[in-house]
């Protein structure tokens, strides 16, 4: 009966919880969409539910302290479908859209901040490099209780990332709560449009490259095979070390093609979920830029997502040494769907698993070498009396191995010295064998 449903929305009696718990009844009699064809045949809606929902809706609407608009309740009532689902599934309003939209294709404005919601709480993923987050030392892991004074606590996830974006120059003020720390710390930063190069490369000495993958981007494997070629240049390289500490991931397309720079055949990555078109396969091209260049890969606790594809690939193809620490653990691949009226969807729509087959969702990468963060300390009273101590002493023809720069950073960060090492060694047995 067609016009049954025209009448009941047009009655000026009838009450929206009526008219929605109608309109739900119906649901299953309407055809669905084209990318929904292949779901498998849903079940008809529970009525009693439905009815405890329009009852939920009305009593709201009548008795709540303030007015509330319905699109207001059935947009929270949507938020709260998908933030039960999982941490990344979520709905988006126009401007959180934009946001996501602008973080995948490198500027926003903000303090510069990967969050995620770890136990219920607004948990730092990692900061994104030469941003005000990074200069001020937010670190993975720390717990931020409040922002601008308002706690995080019962926030979601896009409402705290909301609260922290704002007008370039504004200041912002962050409570946090460390491992380690008994009191909380306070910090006040001042937001930056953040134009993010997600990639950056130096050599650390001569033959020994050092790349630095920020998060993935829409050209991030362009700039990777662009710095390798940088990095030739002066000369072939002996070793490479990948950084990709603190890496809070992004697209996964991205993280195929930094993969296939180092690899020349076989699997990358695959999908697993529900609908068809999250099955998928990625495999590495015969075009490689660095094939053979000894490779040692730098994770930890901030290493997420894309970043572990790029390590899980790298290490079941034993392509490389995975060093550092655990990574994060987050194996799940979100699909962004926009919607009609402008805002989106991003939902959780598929597994994905490295070419051995090991999912990494909330185990995540162990490393081959486990080496803990760190610095050198070298005291004065164990170093000894050197050649180049004496007064008066013939300087060397050839040009020192490592600048005093350099040389103060790997005491600074451990694992990056220890992966130099080990690049080293394995130059050596490789000559050995030849």
């Amino acid at each position: 009966m067609p016009s049954r449903p025209a009448r009941l929305l047009s009655a000026p009696r009838r009450s929206m919880a009526a008219v929605l718990a109608t309109t739900l009844l119906a649901l299953p009699l309407i055809a669905p969409p084209a990318y929904a064809q292949a779901t498998p045949p849903v079940d008809t809606l529970p009525l009693e539910d439905i009815q405890t929902f329009a009852e939920v809706f009305e009593r709201i609407k009548r008795a709540y302290v303030e007015e509330v608009d319905d699109s207001t309740l059935l947009r929270n009532a949507m938020r709260g479908m998908l933030s039960e689902l999982d941490p990344h599934s979520a709905y988006l309003d126009r401007s959180e859209f934009q946001s996501l939209r602008e973080s995948t294709e490198g500027e926003f404005g903000g303090i510069g901040i990967e969050v995620g919601l770890e136990d219920g709480r607004l948990t730092v993923i990692t900061p994104i490099d030469d941003t005000p987050a990074s200069r001020a030392g937010l670190q993975a892991r720390d717990v931020i209780l409040e922002i601008d004074g308002t706690p995080t606590e019962g926030l979601s996830l896009q409402e705290s990332v909301t609260l922290m974006r704002g007008e370039s120059g504004s200041r912002i003020q962050l409570t946090i709560l460390r491992g380690g720390e008994e009191a909380p710390l306070d910090m006040t930063l001042t937001r930056e449009v953040i134009r993010t190069e997600s990639v950056r490369s130096e050599m650390l000495e001569p033959g020994y490259g050092y790349l630095r993958v920020s998060q993935f981007q829409s050209r991030t494997g362009e700039q990777v095979n662009a710095a390798i070629r940088r990095m030739e240049r002066d000369g072939a390289l002996q070793g490479l070390v990948l950084d990709l500490r603190n890496n809070p991931g992004g697209i996964l397309q991205a993280a195929v093609a930094v993969a296939d720079a180092f690899l020349e055949s076989g699997l990358v990555v695959y999908t697993e979920g529900r609908l068809p078109d999250a099955q998928m396969r990625f495999s590495a091209s015969r075009e490689t830029a660095a094939p053979d260049v000894p490779l040692v890969v730098l994770i930890n606790g901030g290493s997420a997502s894309a970043a572990e594809i790029v390590a899980g690939a790298l290490q079941d193809q034993r392509r490389g040494v995975i060093m550092g620490t655990e990574s994060f653990g987050k194996g799940s691949v979100q699909q962004v769907m926009p919607l009609g009226n402008g805002e989106g969807l991003k939902l959780t729509t598929a597994l994905y698993y490295t070419p051995n087959g090991r999912s990494i969702q909330a185990l995540g990468i162990e490393p081959d070498v486990a080496v803990v963060r760190g610095r050198l300390e070298v005291t004065e009273s164990s170093r000894q009396l050197r050649e180049a101590d004496l007064e008066g002493h013939l300087r060397s023809r050839g040009e020192p191995r490592l600048s005093t720069e350099m040389a103060e950073r790997l005491r600074e960060d451990y694992q990056l010295g220890e992966a130099l090492n080990l690049l080293k060694a394995l130059n050596v047995l490789e000559r050995r064998d030849r």
